[in-house]
């Protein structure tokens, strides 16, 4: 039985949204669903719509299979955690990663030590790298934080227009911050009509050239 309360799904993204925030293609995200790496639990049937806690699980893959654990490791760990930390696993589990001599592989936190995921179950290992960075970068922007640390005005709040990256604190979205700064006239706009100040909106367009650049490096 899981030791977790589950809490319902929160925000609503389509696949190509969710795919810019975990730093993954729209398509990507679809086959990472249909294999069980992580859930559409807002809508399992397509169009598949994702969830917060979703997109923040699919950030996780996406940093396991950058640090070099294999896939078939990657659904050996949703197996044994699942039954315990529930629907989300890789969010809600202590994990981490570690270097072994061939690949890196799983860890995770149980009692006074750390232990990797193997045939006969966990084995205990030392000095792990560990993930709990993941859940604030999708909190502050998702995946294009990694490569922008010092944004400080994007925001990513499930409660908040269905889950869309805002401007911090406010309701409008940042990628729309961006569109209207890039016409014609749109900073003034942004500036008289949406009381945006100078770092607001070039943190929007920022934020929102690294979205598409790597939505077109995932392509």
């Amino acid at each position: 039985m899981s030791n977790v309360v589950q809490m319902s799904p929160r925000g609503r993204y389509p696949a190509w949204e969710a795919g810019q925030l975990a730093g993954v293609s729209g398509q990507t995200m679809g086959q990472w669903a249909r294999r069980g790496y992580i859930r559409s639990s807002v809508s399992g049937r397509a169009p598949r719509i994702y969830s917060f806690q979703d997109v923040a699980e699919a950030m996780v893959v996406h940093e396991l299979l950058d640090r070099g654990v294999p896939h078939r490791d990657i659904k050996k760990a949703i197996r044994h955690l699942e039954e315990q930390y529930g629907d989300w696993p890789l969010t809600e589990a202590p994990l981490a990663t570690v270097r072994g001599i061939r690949r890196a592989r799983v860890v995770v936190r149980e009692g006074e030590g750390d232990y990797d995921v193997g045939d006969r179950g966990w084995q205990q290992v030392i000095e792990p790298e560990h993930l709990d960075e993941i859940r604030r970068q999708l909190r502050r922007g998702g995946w294009a934080v990694r490569t922008l640390p010092d944004l400080q005005h994007i925001e990513v709040d499930p409660d908040r227009l269905s889950g869309r990256p805002t401007i911090r604190g406010r309701r409008i979205a940042a990628q729309d911050v961006a569109e209207i700064a890039s016409a014609a006239g749109g900073i003034d706009v942004l500036r008289e009509d949406y009381e945006l100040d100078e770092r607001e909106i070039a943190d929007a367009r920022r934020w929102w050239r690294e979205v598409r650049r790597l939505e077109h490096a995932a392509a």
